[in-house]
């Protein structure tokens, strides 16, 4: 009998990853996150399939699941890593040096420059048909992009640079005309012009600015 529990207790003790497994492991879910989000970019979130991802990333379609329990799971991550990326460098720029009234020309054309220089992962993550989750996610987003233009805007207001006003519902109409205004210069089967491009983001970062109550001119 000793035997036997003592069997037992070794056996069904819960295996433990050493940390090199788990290294390997997390270096394999950072690659699959890396080209299924170069995948999303090449052909959006509807044609984008774990066996696709898996070609890409040169593994076998059943080894994505060790890491993700579904698509959905690993787009959600995608549109997260993606998302949370363009929030921190428009935080970055609406935080750092500069009047509020600066700070908001320049959050808007970082912004924009940034999803024209990667517009299909930009179309993706704005406006390109999704499932569910991801529809959330980009809803929650878009709250942190209104959360940011709001702060900046109240800066401005405290400071007597902009008019009187409710800066969420001008961070509402920000965030929601400046993806509006990309939505089709975005369009993947188009192609760049650079000259096109910098007369769009003058036009919307002076829009922008209108919107606030500023002095595009000034």
């Amino acid at each position: 009998m000793a035997g036997k529990s003592e069997w037992c207790f070794t056996s069904c003790m819960a295996y433990r990853k050493t940390p090199a497994e788990l290294r390997r492991l997390d270096a394999v879910r950072e690659h699959l996150v890396a080209r299924a989000t170069s995948v999303v970019a090449e052909v959006g979130w509807v044609q984008t399939s774990v066996t696709a991802v898996a070609d890409s990333a040169g593994i076998a379609a059943g080894s994505v699941y060790q890491h993700f329990p579904s698509k959905a799971a690993l787009a959600v991550e995608v549109f997260r890593r993606a998302a949370g990326r363009e929030v921190e460098v428009l935080g970055e720029v609406l935080h750092g040096p500069g009047d509020p009234v600066g700070r908001l020309s320049r959050g808007v054309e970082v912004f924009a420059r940034r999803a024209l220089e990667n517009r299909g992962l930009a179309y993706a993550l704005l406006v390109a048909p999704a499932e569910p989750a991801v529809g959330a996610e980009r809803l929650a987003f878009r709250r942190r992009y209104r959360a940011l233009f709001a702060e900046v805007v109240r800066e401005g207001t405290a400071a007597g640079l902009l008019p009187e006003q409710n800066g969420e519902v001008t961070a509402a109409a920000l965030t929601g005309a400046v993806g509006e205004v990309l939505v089709d210069p975005l369009d993947p089967l188009g192609s760049p012009d650079q000259a096109a491009t910098d007369v769009l983001v003058g036009e919307l970062t002076a829009m922008a600015l209108r919107c606030a109550g500023a002095d595009p001119a000034a």
